[in-house]
């Protein structure tokens, strides 16, 4: 018996079986994105005013009061969507937009990682800087405070803020921009069955 037709005879029954479950995936990821987008739509609307400052004096943007409400709706309406699946093409490109307009202009300068992680071979020069003031930090805690307490929920670090989460989620979103809500567990998959069109 011919190896390469048995594994390729396994391989396409084995798909075929999973084929099902492919709604899965995207499932999981819209389950994943959702709230990280919700909470961050609620925050811009939540803090306006300092959102917009923000926007124009520190990242230069135009229009910051109108920037703050089109990333806000986008995250806000956009996360509630993606929990059932609703439009999930659609929504997908106004959320693509705000990671690509965070990334280029909060977190860019800060590189890649999202937390200060020395021993990290993505670690840059502002990332070493906070490893002593990370030691200093520790220092002062365990001087003046119940370090241990402290502690207790996870060890001290710095925030270094670079493009990791927004890059991420880009590309969590751009899979579902070609994927769609998936396959039964979408509203999106359910309209276009009711419609006849294709999913």
């Amino acid at each position: 018996m011919n190896p390469i037709a048995t594994y390729n005879r396994v391989y396409d029954t084995t798909l075929d079986r999973l084929k099902p479950l492919d709604g899965v995936p995207p499932l999981l990821l819209r389950l994943i994105l959702a709230p990280v987008m919700i909470q961050a739509g609620w925050l811009k609307f939540k803090y306006f005013e300092y959102q917009a400052e923000s926007f124009g004096s520190d990242l230069g943007l135009p229009l910051p009061e109108l920037m703050v409400f089109l990333a806000g709706s986008a995250e806000l309406v956009g996360g509630t969507m993606l929990v059932v699946g609703l439009a999930t093409r659609l929504v997908a490109i106004p959320l693509m937009i705000t990671m690509l307009v965070a990334a280029l202009t909060v977190h860019w300068e800060n590189g890649w990682l999202a937390l200060s992680d020395a021993s990290s071979w993505l670690a840059n020069d502002r990332i070493m800087e906070a490893v002593p003031r990370k030691a200093r930090i520790i220092s002062i805690l365990k001087e003046h405070g119940n370090y241990s307490w402290l502690t207790g929920r996870g060890s001290v670090t710095i925030l270094n803020n670079g493009i990791e989460f927004a890059a991420m989620y880009f590309v969590m979103l751009l899979s579902l921009f070609f994927t769609g809500g998936g396959r039964y567990t979408s509203i999106d998959y359910w309209l276009a069955k009711a419609t006849r069109r294709s999913v």
